[in-house]
């Protein structure tokens, strides 16, 4: 969801300055997922895997909280700042995300 515009008239997002760091994890994420893919493939240990499972949804669950904090230090702060229906938008955005983390 955009917050505020850059002075190219592109919407500027809170992760934007950590975008490559984000990327080369989720390029990671990727890598674990396709293991994951091959040791069930390969008939692995269902131990084996359940710990290579534990270890992708504790790095996906890493990125999101991540990307959480950068939500709420960038695009909610700003929100805040102006005020006004966006500052109670963004709120219930947060909320509702910190949320669906809780029940995941």
């Amino acid at each position: 969801m955009p917050t505020e515009a850059t002075p190219a008239g592109t919407a500027a997002h809170g992760y934007i300055s950590d975008k490559e760091r984000y990327l080369a994890r989720l390029r990671r994420i990727e890598g674990q997922a396709r293991g994951l893919h091959r040791m069930v493939d390969e008939d692995a240990y269902c131990i084996d895997i359940l710990t290579q499972v534990s270890a992708l949804t504790a790095a996906l669950e890493n990125v999101a909280l991540g990307l959480l904090e950068d939500h709420l230090k960038h695009c909610v702060v700003h929100a805040a700042r102006t005020g006004g229906p966006e500052a109670e938008q963004k709120i219930d955005e947060a909320s509702r995300a910190i949320a669906r983390l809780v029940r995941s």
